[in-house]
């Protein structure tokens, strides 16, 4: 290990060196060969270069993100005036104010940081990882761990995880849309000459970070990592930050309102009591402290434990959350699309049997079908596997020549095979598109025959019938070819001999029909969208007891307008051959329509739907590129572990809901009650130090509410933001709670006859407990007795209520200016409190008056 003093500086490798110097050369300035480095050589690298992430945020160190938090630019002046004023001899109070605002910085400090640990540590366990050649094996390891001079094997579905130089490829196509705009594959090459090196990502024998295989395999040496990539440069030069969802231009609407009253109410607070005269350093003092208690400083903590633990909860359940944020999008989500296969289906395909276009067993189509999985060299699909392991097949003399890979648009792939002096095309794929290509099929005694109009017809009712048993099919056909034919291309795939259909069987799951049900039930759509046949999905759909409601093809979709389409979605629950770009479209289609969309997927192809949608679900064991565009990874394939992670969704955003709720109420009613104060009392109404003091105990009762129950009603349909809701709560709750305010300062005044320090602990008390015992009706919209508090919110309410208490009776009240209130105030404390919990049901009552307004969130 390099010490620090001596640390060795990054290794990257510039562009134009990266397409440009010889292979060999490359890996002689890397200090690598092609069976990777050594542990001691990555450990260097992986300290002198960092992390291989591009462009991502790094948290600081701990010590700094405490110290951030005293930015605040009310706290620093809070800390100022405090410390003019142990300037003139008041050092307790210093030492108190910064005492209070400590502990409150390091409780909100300490949990956010807890629940950030917890989230990483998740997401890291779904990380997308790379084979790697190590000490002279080849390693699975999560890609940010790569350095220059790794040795890393991809194959279709694999991310490239960094600018890399080609070793070795074979029929290799790579999506490079991210970098270039170009959506369709780059064909790339191994090699010392490029072509297309104008700039160094259109080269040839070059792959670089946030790419991906469409297909092929290769052998690449890592040369740049990190922001040091063609990626990491794009990211750093624009500096993107993603959109904001709704929850977060919620809660920055809900910050910006009760930081706009809470200006007015401290400007107007601090005038009045300078132009009675009262001392200028007292004023600004109680202004401050008015303002920092009155600012929902814990609301990014409450939003972030709440999330976190709600992610902590679905990864129990299997559901390992990317994106905290997405956990809102799935409270909020209306409309799941999905494909059939393996949510609908129980993902475990067998070879069922092989025929010709009459229905007749055939052994030469399966092995054609054989030969074809086996050669072909992107990554198996299930299908592929289904081939290979129904039985063997003597591969003795069979040799590849050349491949056309599978790609969604043709949807299909042809190997070019040799057996002793015969060339042939075999080619794969989409039943319906192969019978179209095919001119002649094989006979059952060998000969070939023209695909004549009625055979064809014959065939396409084969294949129609095995759709309307649930079987899937695939389409088999071949091409002799000249002895010279030394490469495949499309056009070859053209006059083919028609060999037969390979029939699969996928068995409905049996959960599926009520998983959808259950959906429904929530308020959420189901829209499948797949690449398989109208019949055999048709025939998924009736085994799971769900109706079709409409469909559409991918055939049709093409020639569909965008308004068209929305037109029929809502009658369309089915989406049938459809290509990715038409998947990509009708999610973009729903979102237009104003529906929070979810899309489950887990192929190569699933990524631009990923993309798109609100909140992207993949599973693990998906493509990298399908994990990676994900923010949720279900552990299990199942619709029903989604309807869990819903209700978890929800559920946290209706605890952050709570928290707003009480902000927002009882900080505008603390805004009137101050107002109203500041113009008849000849004192303050609470010393600074009081003001902080309520405001750490309240924060402190808060902490419990990420850990609430909620009402199974509140998370029946998706919970979406309304600010407008929000502040229609805030303008009459935090009213309702002055009138008890003023109550408390007339019977202080007038009843108890408090001078300056039994009225300022009076108020404290009273504020107190009603601002905290509130959350008890705040928290339902039911009957404050109809729905159960957890016994850790209890604990902690009740706890900081007799802390306030025992402030006040306590020697150590002084330190804050406490007095003993006279006995029969805390009869008055017992009539108010009951009173006030009563008035806010009864107000309750009126507010959730709607019954939809009953059965909705805020969150």
């Amino acid at each position: 290990m390099i010490s620090p003093r001596n640390q060795a500086p990054p290794l990257n490798i510039g562009a134009e060196e990266l397409w440009s110097v010889p292979a060999g050369r490359l890996l002689e300035r890397l200090e690598t060969t092609a069976v990777g480095l050594d542990a001691g050589r990555v450990q260097e690298r992986l300290k002198a270069n960092g992390l291989n992430t591009a462009a991502a945020v790094k948290r600081p160190p701990l010590l700094l993100q405490f110290l951030s938090r005293f930015r605040n630019p009310l706290i620093i002046i809070l800390l100022i005036a405090s410390g003019l004023s142990a300037a003139t001899g008041d050092i307790a109070s210093f030492v108190i104010v910064f005492a209070i605002v400590t502990i409150s910085m390091t409780l909100d400090f300490v949990q956010e940081v807890r629940a950030q640990n917890a989230v990483e540590a998740l997401r890291r366990s779904v990380a997308v990882k790379a084979t790697v050649r190590r000490d002279g094996s080849s390693q699975s390891i999560p890609i940010d761990q790569l350095v220059p001079g790794d040795i890393v094997e991809l194959i279709a579905g694999d991310m490239v995880p960094a600018d890399s130089r080609l070793l070795e490829s074979r029929t290799l196509f790579v999506n490079e849309a991210l970098l270039t705009g170009e959506p369709y594959p780059a064909p790339k090459q191994a090699g010392d000459t490029a072509t297309g090196s104008e700039n160094a990502v259109g080269a040839s024998n070059a792959v670089f970070a946030g790419t991906s295989v469409i297909s092929g395999t290769a052998t690449i040496v890592v040369c740049r990592t990190g922001n040091h990539t063609a990626l990491g440069h794009l990211a750093t030069s624009l500096a993107e930050k993603p959109p904001d969802t709704a929850f977060t231009i919620g809660i920055h609407r809900f910050g910006m309102l009760i930081t706009r009253f809470t200006v007015l109410m401290v400007l107007f607070v601090l005038v009045v009591n300078i132009s009675f005269h009262r001392p200028v350093m007292e004023s600004l003092m109680f202004a401050l402290a008015l303002a920092v208690g009155l600012t929902p400083e814990l609301l990014p903590m409450i939003v972030t434990v709440t999330l976190a633990r709600a992610a902590m909860e679905l990864g129990r359940r299997k559901v390992i959350v990317k994106r905290l944020s997405a956990i809102h999008d799935l409270g909020a989500m209306t409309m799941l699309c999905t494909d059939k296969t393996g949510t609908l289906t129980e993902a475990t395909i067998r070879l069922v049997r092989v025929i010709d276009g009459f229905g007749a067993e055939t052994t030469p189509a399966f092995g054609y079908a054989y030969l074809n999985s086996r050669f072909e060299s992107g990554m198996k699909s299930p299908l592929d596997e289904a081939i290979l392991s129904a039985h063997p097949f003597d591969m003795t003399g069979w040799e590849k020549i050349d491949e056309v890979p599978f790609d969604f648009e043709r949807r299909r792939v042809s190997v070019l095979v040799e057996h002793g002096d015969q060339r042939e095309l075999i080619v794969k794929g989409a039943p319906e598109d192969l019978l179209r290509l095919s001119g002649r099929y094989a006979a059952a005694d060998g000969h070939e025959i023209v695909l004549d109009d009625a055979t064809r017809q014959t065939f396409a009712a084969t294949l129609d019938s095995l759709g309307a048993e649930g079987f899937r099919a695939l389409g088999i056909a071949t091409r002799r070819v000249e002895r010279n034919h030394a490469t495949a291309a499309i056009t070859d795939e053209a006059d083919l001999l028609f060999a037969g259909f390979a029939v699969f069987l996928d068995p409905p799951k049996a959960t599926a029909g009520a998983a959808i049900q259950a959906m429904a039930a929530a308020g959420i759509g189901v829209k499948v969208l797949t690449g398989d046949n109208e019949l055999v999905t048709r025939h998924v759909f009736a085994e799971i007891g769900i109706p079709v409601t409409g469909v559409l093809t991918g055939d049709a979709l093409s020639h569909l307008s965008d308004e068209a389409l929305i037109g029929q979605l809502s009658r369309v629950n089915l989406f049938c051959r459809v290509n990715p770009q038409q998947k990509h479209r009708v999610l973009l289609a729903l979102k237009r329509m104003g529906h929070v969309v979810g899309f489950l997927g887990d192929g190569i192809n699933d990524a631009p739907a990923l993309h798109a949608a609100d909140v992207g679900i993949s599973v693990d064991g998906a493509a990298d590129v399908a994990c990676a565009a994900a923010d949720l990874i279900l552990l299990e394939h199942d619709l029903s572990v989604v309807r869990e992670a819903v209700v978890h969704g929800r559920s946290a955003v209706q605890n952050v809901s709570k928290y707003v709720l009480m902000g927002s109420s009882s900080n505008f009613g603390n805004m009137f009650s101050m107002a109203g104060a500041a113009l008849f009392l000849p004192f303050l109404p609470m010393l600074p130090i009081q003001i902080l003091l309520n405001n750490l105990l309240y924060d402190v009762s808060e902490i419990a509410i990420p850990f609430d129950r909620v009402d199974e009603d509140s998370i029946a349909a998706p919970v979406t933001w309304n600010v407008s809701e929000i502040e229609r709560f805030m303008l009459i709750f935090g009213p309702v709670s002055s009138v008890f305010d003023f109550l408390t300062f007339s019977a202080l005044l007038h009843l108890f006859g408090a001078g300056e320090a039994v009225f300022q602990t009076g108020w404290f008390i009273e504020s107190m407990t009603t601002q905290i015992l509130v959350v008890f009706a705040i928290r339902t919209r039911h009957g404050l007795f109809r729905s159960r508090p957890r016994g850790f919110l209890v604990g902690m309410a009740f706890a900081a209520v007799a802390v306030a208490i025992a402030l006040s009776l306590l020697p150590v009240g002084r330190w804050f200016g406490f007095v003993p209130p006279p006995a029969m105030f805390f009869v008055y404390l017992a009539a108010a409190t009951a009173a006030y919990l009563a008035l806010v049901e009864v107000t309750k009552m009126y507010f959730y008056r709607d019954p939809a307004r009953r059965t909705r969130g805020y969150g």
